[in-house]
């Protein structure tokens, strides 16, 4: 079963979703994917890792990535995130990183692991939750968007003064699912060299985030891992 590793917290909460015909259709498409040996990235205990490491209660921010890593021992369930041990890290978290520095003063150059943000309430969402090893994208348009859709629809409704931090088109697309008058919406560019240098250095996105927590009396993230 598809939603096997999901934790309860987020089974009770995407009760209906998880019960809803497309999921029928996706859990098939993964499975026959498997059964021609094709490999699914990340492994199906990691799969959920972003929703079963920050619980809808704990959200205060959440970024919103496309896809997984689709390298072998690169993705782990959290958006931009690599594994401790992955050596050289992808461009986009290269730059996310020199942001980090030129916005507030934090140095992650050393990795690119970022678990202990989604430990301290920052949903790290892809909107498509699988990958096909090699091939960036594979899995657009089976299902998972809907899926990824019905998260931000919770964390919109049930959640007060959130930020949403969107990079790029396509998590831009999302933006119509969430009330601008509760939450926070910071937008840019990807972080991707393509686009980086076409105001993505420069938006200031965490100092952003962190005054807004502390705005609305939430504790503020700690960026620093």
């Amino acid at each position: 079963m598809l939603f096997n590793t999901l934790n309860n917290n987020w089974k009770q909460v995407l009760h209906n979703e998880i019960n809803q015909p497309y999921i029928q259709t996706l859990t098939q498409y993964l499975a026959q994917e498997e059964a021609q040996g094709k490999i699914i990235l990340p492994p199906p205990n990691q799969r959920f890792n972003a929703l079963n490491s920050t619980p809808l209660n704990q959200i205060k921010v959440v970024i919103l990535g496309q896809d997984p890593y689709p390298t072998i021992g690169h993705a782990h369930g959290l958006c931009f995130s690599v594994l401790p041990e992955v050596k050289p890290l992808p461009k986009s978290l290269i730059n996310i990183n020199k942001e980090l520095l030129s916005d507030i003063g934090v140095d992650n150059s050393h990795t690119g692991y970022l678990q202990p943000w989604a430990e301290q309430g920052v949903l790290l969402l892809n909107a498509v939750l699988t990958v096909e090893a090699g091939k960036a994208n594979a899995h657009q348009n089976r299902g998972w968007e809907t899926f990824t859709n019905a998260v931000i629809r919770e964390v919109n409704a049930q959640m007060e003064h959130c930020v949403f931090i969107l990079w790029g088109a396509y998590a831009q697309k999302k933006g119509k699912l969430i009330d601008r008058e509760k939450h926070l919406v910071i937008e840019s560019p990807h972080p991707s060299p393509l686009s980086a240098y076409r105001g993505f250095f420069g938006s200031q996105p965490f100092s952003k985030t962190n005054q807004y927590l502390k705005q609305h009396g939430k504790p503020e993230i700690v960026w620093q891992v």
